[in-house]
Parts: structure tokens; C-alpha cells; sequence
């Protein structure tokens, strides 16, 4: 049903934990492919790519909107799951994401949808904390709540632009707020 990218930068630790929360999307059957994009050319992610039993997506470049289109491209399921590495999902994800995509397909119109984000209880907060909330709460989401979308809605509206800088705020802004959804269920970040 859906194709799980998660662009990396060769750390280990915060693929392993978002591929660890995903393992109930796959016995469920929501989730088609995971998609590990990394351009460092170390061999850590392609190693943890072998071992989960997920697709390794190798590109060149060195920005973040380059590692989600390689990834958007190489995909193939008929919709679309970006997240960051280190992101963990609620458990309540699967059957959230299973209902958003059948009241999307059901009503004909085009949405995306983010989730909630929370931060880690284990996370040092500081200033930069304090100011990504309050850019969340002026902006709207930011790229590291994830991204659900359908593909041919993400083809029709450019997708990520490989160049840009924060290419993750670009499309959502393109999304708009008017096609995009908040999700109940959480995001959080580890690592």
C-alpha cells in the first residue's frame, strides 16, 4: 500500500530506532518497501538496509530535497511515506494512516498529511526547542513530522525540489493548508 522513505546521513542508530517502529506497519501489511536513501558512501546504511530487509537508494548530492526525490523516484507504491531517520511513530499510526488513505481515495480529492509532532522526553531542550514550536505553531509543520501523500499528488505538485534548501518547507508550503491533515497520532524524534 505504501512506500516508507527515510533519507539518512550513514548514522545507524537513528535508522535502526525508525525502522524498529515501523516492523508492526509491515506484519500489518500497510507498509510495500522501506527506502533507506544515503549519499555518505560509508556502507553503514547499506548494511542496516541488507540486515532489516529494506531497499539501499545510494544518490548524489549532498541536500536533503536530493535524498527525498532519489528516494520519491525509486519508489514504488502508489503512495508515499517520508520520514527522518530517528523518527518513531504512536502506535496507533497504522490504523490512522489506513483510514486517512481510504477517505482520501474515497472522496476523490488530493491530501497529504503530517503527523503530530512530540518532543522526546529524553531530549535536552533548549533555545532552538523553544523556537521550533513557535515556528510550528506560526508556519505550520515542519519537515520532521513526517509526510503522507499520495503519488501521483506528490508528481502533480513537483515533488521535493533536489536543489532547494529545505526542500521538506517548500513542498509543504506548496501543499497548502487547506490539503493537508494533522494527524492525531504522534511523531517523536530520537538521537
Amino acid at each position: 500500500m505504501l512506500s516508507v522513505i527515510i533519507p539518512t546521513e550513514g548514522v545507524e542508530q537513528t535508522a535502526v530506532a525508525t525502522l524498529a517502529a515501523l516492523v508492526p506497519g509491515a506484519a500489518a501489511g500497510i507498509i510495500k518497501e522501506v527506502l533507506l536513501v544515503d549519499g555518505t558512501r560509508n556502507g553503514v546504511i547499506e548494511r542496516v538496509a541488507d540486515v532489516a530487509g529494506c531497499r539501499f537508494i545510494g544518490y548524489e548530492g549532498t541536500s536533503q530535497g536530493a535524498a527525498l526525490a532519489a528516494g520519491a523516484l525509486q519508489a514504488r507504491s502508489p503512495w508515499l511515506m517520508f520520514l527522518p531517520a530517528g523518527a518513531v511513530l504512536d502506535t496507533g499510526w497504522i490504523e490512522e494512516t489506513t483510514q486517512f488513505i481510504q477517505a482520501v481515495a474515497a472522496s476523490g480529492r488530493d491530501r497529504a498529511a503530517v503527523f503530530r509532532y512530540a518532543r522526546s522526553p529524553y531530549a535536552d531542550t533548549g533555545f532552538r526547542d523553544f523556537v521550533r514550536s513557535v515556528a510550528r505553531k506560526l508556519v505550520g509543520p515542519l519537515g520532521d513530522q513526517g509526510l503522507l501523500i499520495a503519488r501521483d499528488h506528490y508528481d502533480r505538485i513537483g515533488g521535493h525540489p533536489p536543489q532547494a534548501r529545505r526542500s521538506e518547507a517548500r513542498l509543504l508550503r506548496r501543499l497548502g493548508r487547506s490539503s493537508r491533515t494533522l494527524l492525531r497520532s504522534r511523531i517523536v524524534m530520537v538521537g
